[in-house]
């Protein structure tokens, strides 16, 4: 039986403004996405992920990933929707979700070490 496929969306640690949470680093922070992607991974689903620059080549990034597969899941990182100043690029994230990926459940995590938790509330793996 063919696996789920899940694309997780969110910004590259290396951008994410760590002052309201000092006990985050971008390195911690790439180590709790690279696990629960392992963790997404063992639960019997397909993952890509798309880590997001905040600059021009977001929207584009975005989109080929959509356009790469067909996905049962996009689940959109904590880091896009908090900070205010990534509102309009979380905005274009989900509008393209919507627009391309019409049948993707979309689940957000509330921190890098609950994505699998995110997802598994909209699919149960196979």
């Amino acid at each position: 039986m063919r696996k789920p496929n899940v694309l997780a969306i969110g910004l590259d640690p290396r951008f994410a403004d760590y002052s309201a949470m000092p006990q985050l680093t971008a390195e911690l922070v790439r180590a709790y996405i690279e696990a629960e992607i392992n963790r997404l991974r063992d639960a019997g689903f397909e993952v890509d992920t798309c880590l997001l620059t905040p600059d021009a080549t977001a929207e584009s990034d975005v989109e080929a990933a959509l356009r790469s597969k067909s996905f049962a899941c996009v689940v959109i990182g904590a880091g896009l929707r908090e900070p205010s100043e990534h509102l309009l690029l979380f905005e274009k994230v989900l509008n393209l979700a919507h627009r391309l990926a019409p049948d993707a459940c979309i689940a957000f995590n509330s921190t890098p070490a609950d994505t699998a938790e995110a997802v598994q509330r909209w699919i149960v793996s196979r």
